[in-house]
This record gives C-alpha cells, structure tokens and sequence, in this order.
C-alpha cells in the first residue's frame, strides 16, 4: 500500500506540473493574439460614412438622377483619395430609387433607416424634398441617438429654408428667389426684354418660380408685360407643341422656366420644331438630355443661370469636369455634390466625430471653400450663400472650352453674380439641439 500511494502521488505531481506548463502556454498564445487585434499594434482600420441617395433612378427623370448619382460617386472617391475627412475616413454612395415621388422616397427612408444609414442626398423634386425634411425631422425628434442629416443639392423651393425649415436640412444649391433675383438683375439691363411668358411643372417649385418672376420682375421692370402663364403636370407631357403654340400668339419675346429634365428638354425641342424666335430664360437648360435637344437652335437664345460653370476663368473644377468625361463619357455638372461632400469633410474634421448631431452642429454656419470660391452654410436657415453665374448656350470658342454632351455648344458666362445679390431674408425658426 505504502509504495502504491508514494506512486500514485508522484504521478498526481508530473500530471499537476504538466497542467501548469500548458496553462502557461494557453495564457502566452491568448496574450499574442490579444496583441496582434489590438488598437495598439495594428493601425485603425478605415471608418465608412454611408450617404443614402435618394433619388428618380428610373422613370422619365432617371438620365438625371444617373448622372447625379455618378458624380456624387466620383466626388466620394475623390474625398477618399485625398482624405478630405482624414486618411482613415472614406465615404460610400448608396442608391435608392425614389422614383421622383414623395411617397416612394418615404418608402425608400424606411429602409434607410432599417440600415442604419444616417446621412441622406436627395435634390430632384421639391415635393420629394419637403416631405423626407418633414420625415427625418420628425424620426429625429422620437430618436434621439439615431438622428439623420439631409444634404438637399438641387430642390429650390425656398419653402425650405423658410417657414418648412429644419436644423437638419442643409441645401447645397441657391433657392428659387435667389436665382431668380440673379437672372433677373440680369435682365432688368436687357431692354429687348418687353413681353415675359412663364412655363412651369405643376408643383411646389414651378409655382415658386412663376412668383418670384412676377414679383421680382414687376419690381425692377414695371414695363415688362407678363404676356402669358402655364402650369404643366410634371413629367407626363409628351407633346409641347400646344404649349407653344400659345407662346407664339402671345407675341412673347421671352420665356422663363423652372423645368428641368425631359420636360425642358421636350420644351426646347418642340420650340426648335415651330420656329418660335423667343429667347428662354432657365434653371436647368444644362441638366443631361437638354443640350442635346437645344443642339445649334438655341445659340444665344437660351440662358441659365447656375451655381457653377467649368468655362468660369475664375472657378476651379476643371480637372473634375474632364476627368468625369473620361471615367463616364457624361458631363460633370452638378456642383453641389462636391459642396455636399466638401462640407460635411470639414464638418466631420471640426467635430471630431461622424455622429449626425455633432456634425450637424460644426456644419452649421460653416464657412469653406467650394469649385465656385468660398461659400457659407447660413446658420440662420441651412440656405448655402455664394455665387450665381448668368450662362448664354455658345459654341464652342476660346471662352467656351468645354461643351455639353458633344454638340459642340457650351455655357459663356454672361454675368459673374456676387453672394449678395442673391440675399434673401429668412422666416426661419429653427430648432437647435442644445439651445
């Protein structure tokens, strides 16, 4: 017995000290692999910043909102080339079809939502606009901790930076009244101007551009007859022919339009078709599909006016503008989605952080710099504030170097606008979190 027990109990020491050296082992690899994912040892990996574009991707506006998502792309990639954010800080595009309709995008912010995405572009259709403002305002108020910016890059009704304002709604492109308080500063000088008719897309934004003309041009040219007014429903008119056909008895030696896409584009068209010798006055002539319709008939018949203009002397952008065509075979034109990009950068570099709020709160009143010179993000409404430029379809010559899709026809500038000229008071009263 005795010299079993003395065995057993050597055998119970080898079998304790063999389990310590394994412990000893088990602890050591445990320690290395700790080593190897710490923050310390290997160098952070890249934060993403998803941006939901909600947009018409298909539908009679979808060349439009291709081509948009497309430079919004290339500007992201730009960002994260030269870590505009930080090197460690890269943004991603995610698409959604809205399908220009209020209610389809409120279908497509759910999912957003469901996504975990917090930063939203969307700019085609006021109507859109204002109703996902009103949506994200509301879903930020019931969850705090889970809040969403909107950047608004081309929807101008001025609603939304007045009485339909929101502390999370920040638009890059100038509103209705300031571009047209620019086209028709222009204007009032042009006395060939004498007989006005106005054609508009039936909804918040048309309706708002036949009002600032009527109100703006009775203010600087009291002698300018409002010869004539349509209000169409929007992007369902195939034909424009009877449209102009009214626009020709009116006698109407100019026109001015908010339409934008295939309805400007079947404007202009049916206009060439019927001969009407009437110079037009737009937002959007430079949107994709218009300058193919214009073609040469609307040589320094057609005007614009624009945030941004590659064929500005004083503007940057124009290594943008032809890298883009060579990437996409497709003009670079919206400015805005570098702006949008640009800013919530410094944004995300102010705050130190990529949380809505804090972001949101560096972006407000946030002045810097732009591809058409220093802009402001007015504190007072989200309304950026900066140049507007007066453009003449030309072709192409040594002050017309770059032209639209081809034809051989670009954008002259006519007259380079000052930020204050297109100053317009606020009605404004917006909620600031924290204040």
């Amino acid at each position: 017995m005795a010299a079993r027990s003395v065995t057993a109990g050597s055998a119970e020491r080898r079998l304790h000290k063999r389990r310590q050296v394994l412990g000893s082992v088990r602890s050591a690899t445990i320690a290395c692999v700790a080593i190897g994912f710490s923050g310390t040892a290997l160098p952070a990996s890249a934060e993403t910043v998803k941006i939901a574009f909600i947009e018409g991707l298909s539908g009679p506006f979808a060349p439009v909102g291709q081509n948009i998502l497309k430079e919004y792309q290339y500007v992201a990639d730009l960002a994260n080339a030269k870590g505009w954010a930080g090197k460690d800080m890269k943004f991603e595009m995610v698409p959604f079809d809205g399908k220009a309709s209020p209610q389809e995008s409120l279908t497509q912010l759910k999912s957003v939502i469901d996504q975990g995405i917090r930063y939203v572009a969307q700019g085609n259709s006021s109507a859109v606009a204002l109703a996902l403002s009103d949506a994200i305002t509301k879903h930020n108020e019931r969850n705090p901790g889970k809040e969403i910016v909107f950047f608004n890059y081309a929807a101008v009704d001025p609603a939304l930076t007045n009485d339909k304002c929101s502390f999370w709604h920040f638009r890059l492109d100038a509103n209705a009244d300031q571009k047209m308080e620019a086209l028709t500063s222009y204007m009032k000088d042009n006395k060939a101007v004498k007989k006005v008719y106005l054609i508009n897309q039936n909804y918040s934004f048309g309706l708002a551009v036949a009002k600032a003309a009527k109100e703006m041009l009775a203010r600087k040219r009291p002698d300018v007859e409002i010869a004539g007014e349509d209000l169409h429903p929007i992007g369902q008119v195939k034909d424009f022919a009877p449209y102009i056909a009214k626009i020709k008895q009116s006698g109407a030696d100019s026109v001015i339009t908010g339409n934008w896409g295939a309805d400007l584009a079947l404007l202009i068209k049916a206009a060439k078709e019927a001969g009407l010798n009437a110079n037009f006055y737009t937002y959007y002539a430079g949107t994709t599909g218009v300058p193919t319709a214009m073609g040469a008939s609307g040589e320094d018949k057609v005007r614009q006016v624009a945030v941004w203009s590659p064929n500005e002397k004083t503007f940057t952008g124009k290594d943008i503008r032809e890298e883009f065509d060579k990437k996409f075979n497709a003009d670079f034109y919206v400015a805005q989605s570098y702006a949008a990009i640009k800013m919530l950068s410094e944004g995300i570099k102010k705050a130190n952080s990529t949380d809505p709020v804090k972001t949101a709160l560096a972006m407000h009143g946030l002045k810097f710099q732009s591809i058409n010179g220093d802009v402001e993000m007015r504190a007072l409404d989200h309304q950026l504030q900066q140049q507007l430029v007066i453009l003449s379809w030309q072709k192409k010559s040594a002050d017309v170097k770059y032209d639209d899709e081809k034809t051989g026809y670009g954008w002259r500038t006519e007259s380079l606008q000052p930020a204050f000229v297109g100053v317009q008071p606020t009605s404004c009263k917006m909620k600031v979190p924290g204040k």
